[in-house]
């Protein structure tokens, strides 16, 4: 049996043709298709896991007067048990005994570590910064503020309408509806009295023009390549499902602390008298400052070390808890923190440094009072630096037709000063990691489409909520997971640079689908009619799978940073 290379339009027989090429390519090319849509769902629980990870492993209980080291989950409500500088609280609870700085940032999103004492409550997963601190539990395994979040995020994923493929949606009518012309066509013919083999071969035809591959190729070729060029750009894209949400996107929500802020405590400012110049005060302050292990603290000491090198040693040195230092440094006996630790040494700041410290707390910033030999000389201002990308990335986001909102668990103040220095104009501040969710909703139910950029575990339950989430890479995992986009170089620059590539491959696939769909329709009355042949209909399919392909390499082209 042999079979001709022709591919004229005419109408013949059919009796020399084969068509195990086709066999062959429709099994390839869809089960190709469905390798992509089962690689985008892979990971569907990995936020929740990431969440229950951050909890402490094990905890050790005062037990009549001892210590015994146990697992978490044999902690019972009304256990005692120490906290040591460095660990993790193991669940919630309150303070017993001792003072400490508690880092709360992955559960609230506050920079600024919280000071706590005998009758404060603590919660599991937080990092004690200072010292040792002896907690009662109160709630433990589901009930803790921990596990609600990991609740949060498994409802926000389960509440997620699942999103049908572009080609799925296209291939559902068409397909039936090819094979009832391929049956017609055959009936057709047959009646006719053209006789079976060519009524076989029209039927055939018409089933080869209008097979699915450039259809099954449209929406995988398109995310491969768009994907690899994201990765390429520091954009990682989870699936075909988030192409359709960054398309609708109206609003984009941001979070404040490690987004559009860096997360770490800087130096702003130093404000001192006119007797007394900046070098001094970093010498001294930035000297017994370095002596403290408080983040507040070691911001400042960070620049005095950079701009003047080694620190003078600390004598004396002492550390009161929320409130501040002190120490002698070359014979100066200096003290540093709150107002409340000058009044101790009936020390008080001068009209000028009142003003300033009030205008630094007034714009949510944290101010130092500092003082040696007996007087007030110097107000050093400390806030979370705003990321020098940030107003330009507000920017861009604008020039997509997107409405930025500021979202923070931070206080009402910093979160206005940041964000009238970034572009912003909405802010909703202090809020809970649940109240973030709640937001997110609010606004959908305004009628909005909502995408939420975070990088903690406070955002992560708000990041599965919205229709689209974008993670930044420098954030937690279980930020990361709960997301649909990762920024990999947490430069929220590049969260424009996401939606712009992510809605520039929906076009590419709606353009492909397109394509692959008007090909069919126009072949298909002639394959009905009988002027292709098997061996011309396939060349045309695989002509449209070649387009479809080539189509696809265009998004390698994208440029981040761009307005196209």
């Amino acid at each position: 049996m042999t079979m001709p290379f022709d591919l004229t339009i005419e109408r013949g027989s059919g009796a020399q043709e084969l068509y195990l090429e086709v066999a062959s390519a429709v099994t390839v090319f869809i089960l190709a298709g469905r390798y992509f849509e089962a690689r985008a769902k892979r990971r569907s629980g990995a936020a929740l896991r990431a969440l229950l990870e951050l909890g402490a492993k094990d905890v050790a209980v005062l037990r009549d007067g001892v210590e015994q080291r146990i697992g978490v989950d044999e902690l019972q409500v009304g256990d005692r048990f120490v906290v040591r500088p460095g660990e993790k609280v193991a669940t919630d609870g309150i303070v017993d005994e001792g003072t400490s700085a508690i880092d709360a940032s992955l559960l609230t999103g506050e920079p600024v570590p919280v000071e706590v004492g005998p009758g404060d409550a603590v919660s599991g997963a937080t990092v004690n910064a200072g010292g040792r601190l002896v907690v009662r539990a109160t709630r433990v395994g589901a009930d803790t503020q921990l596990a609600q979040m990991a609740r949060l995020v498994t409802d926000a994923q389960n509440g997620k309408a699942p999103v049908q493929r572009l080609a799925d949606r296209v291939s559902a009518i068409f397909v039936p509806f090819v094979i009832a012309l391929a049956v017609a066509t055959f009936g057709f013919w047959l009646g006719a009295g053209t006789g079976t083999t060519t009524a076989f071969t029209a039927a055939v035809a018409v089933l080869i023009i209008a097979c699915p591959c450039a259809l099954g190729l449209a929406t995988p070729t398109a995310l491969l390549v768009g994907t690899g060029r994201g990765a390429q750009l520091g954009i990682l894209i989870k699936g075909p499902e988030v192409l359709e949400s960054t398309r609708r996107v109206d609003t984009i929500v941001l979070d404040k602390t490690g987004t559009v802020t860096t997360g770490q405590m800087t130096l702003h400012e130093v404000i001192t008298t006119r007797d007394v110049d900046e070098a001094e005060v970093l010498r001294l302050v930035g000297a017994v400052e370095d002596a403290s292990e408080h983040p507040i603290a070691q911001a400042v000491a960070r620049v005095a070390r950079d701009r003047l090198g080694t620190l003078a040693p600390v004598e004396s040195f002492e550390s009161r808890q929320g409130l501040g230092v002190q120490g002698v440094v070359d014979g100066h006996a200096v003290v540093a923190g709150r107002a409340q630790l000058l009044a101790d040494w009936s020390l008080h700041l001068p009209v000028e440094l009142e003003a300033a410290k009030a205008t630094a707390e007034a714009a949510g910033r944290t101010a130092i009072a500092a003082c040696w030999d007996g007087r007030a000389r110097a107000v050093l201002v400390v806030a979370d630096a705003i990321k020098a990308t940030s107003a330009e990335a507000v920017a861009q986001l604008r020039r997509l037709d997107l409405r930025p909102v500021l979202l923070t668990g931070d206080n009402e103040r910093a979160a206005r000063a940041v964000a009238a220095s970034v572009g912003i104009d909405e802010v909703v501040a202090e809020v809970l990691p649940a109240d973030k969710v709640a937001v997110i909703r609010r606004l959908q139910d305004e009628g909005r489409v909502v995408a939420m950029v975070g990088d903690g575990v406070n955002d992560a339950a708000a990041l599965a909520q919205a229709d689209l989430g974008l993670a930044m890479g420098t954030g937690t995992d279980a930020a990361i997971e709960a997301s649909d986009l990762t920024l990999v170089r947490g430069d929220l620059r590049t969260a424009a640079d996401a939606i712009r590539l992510s809605r520039r491959a929906l076009a590419t696939i709606k353009g492909n689908l397109f394509w692959a769909f008007a090909y069919n329709v126009a072949a298909l009355p002639l394959a009905a009619a009988g002027y292709l042949n098997p061996m011309l209909a396939g060349g045309a399919m695989a002509l449209s799978s070649v387009f479809v392909v080539s189509n696809s390499l265009r998004l390698r082209r994208f440029q981040a940073g761009s307005h196209g």
